[in-house]
């Protein structure tokens, strides 16, 4: 009876990690598509007295100026944030089944700590500000933390399976 309820309690805990990670992933998902408008908004929050808000100033110019000239390119993150939804809805397994679908959450934790590379190796190279480059690897960092939460739970949900098994 107390092991059926740990095991209920445990999965309940690992469908509340996963509901937070893939509603964060469709969030982000969805801000790539209006991000002319986003930009515009923070630009006036944020002073270009800054680093941050003269990156942002340079960044904004840049995403206006190629909406009018090349709007035809903001296709790319329209496909950008159709990725992150079709991604999110992976993760629906594992709140379904999450022993059954360990693999998910596997394949979200490596997805999360390649975010930290690439990140650092495209961004020199796309000469973004080593700073930025590590506010994007906080994506990666940020995202594992209920991971590894629901990944840690779901071991021991599958242990206890076993054992009930035997």
């Amino acid at each position: 009876m107390q092991s059926t309820f740990r095991i209920e309690k445990m999965k309940k805990q690992v469908r509340l990690c996963l509901y937070f990670f893939l509603v964060m992933l469709l969030i982000s998902g969805l801000t790539a598509i209006p991000l002319q408008w986003e930009l515009s908004i923070a630009t006036r929050f944020i002073s270009d007295d800054t680093a941050i808000g003269q990156w942002l100033a340079q960044v904004y110019l840049a995403i206006k100026e190629t909406g009018q000239q090349h709007p035809f390119l903001f296709y790319g993150y329209d496909w950008l944030a159709f990725a992150h939804i079709v991604l999110a809805f992976l993760f629906i397994g594992p709140i379904k089944d999450p022993v059954r679908n360990k693999w998910v959450v596997e394949f979200g934790i490596y997805a999360c700590l390649l975010i930290i590379p690439f990140a650092l190796v495209a961004g020199h190279f796309r000469g973004i500000p080593f700073w930025w480059r590590l506010i994007d690897c906080s994506f990666g960092i940020i995202g594992l933390i209920p991971l590894f939460a629901s990944y840690s739970r779901i071991v021991k949900l599958e242990l206890s399976q076993e054992k009930e098994a035997i």
